[in-house]
């Protein structure tokens, strides 16, 4: 993997969060990858189980929200990367606000074997 590539890959993560498409999310990851929302969270296991996880408790209202990631830096097939993502009230004002840092490594083909994700808001913010 290179910054370009990874930086496609989190368009499209960003795409596929926009529009909450299965086959999108599912392209994104391995068949065997493994998923850690917060650092203390046993992973989630599998494709078909990511693509779930995206749903229920955890989906979004679509258009409610944007983001923006970058990679920060590569090292064979692993990356670091940086970003914020955004929270709109009904006006489109910013509600809430996350300084994001994903830690991902690809399988050979470029999706992602396995996603750690920490993200943190602005002091004081609920």
């Amino acid at each position: 993997m290179d910054h370009q590539q990874v930086d496609s890959w989190l368009a499209a993560y960003v795409a596929a969060w926009k529009s909450y498409d299965r086959d999108a999310i599912g392209a994104l990851f391995s068949e065997e990858g493994r998923c850690w929302y917060h650092p203390y969270d046993e992973p989630v296991v599998g494709r078909e189980a990511i693509v779930e996880s995206w749903f229920g408790d955890r989906q979004d209202p679509l258009g409610t929200y944007d983001a923006d990631y970058h990679c920060l830096a590569v090292e064979g097939d692993t990356a670091v990367t940086q970003g914020r993502s955004l929270y709109f009230k009904p006006d489109r004002s910013i509600d809430l606000e996350f300084d994001n840092i994903f830690v991902l490594r690809f399988d050979g083909d470029g999706t992602c074997l396995e996603f750690r994700e920490w993200d943190m808001g602005p002091r004081g913010q609920a």
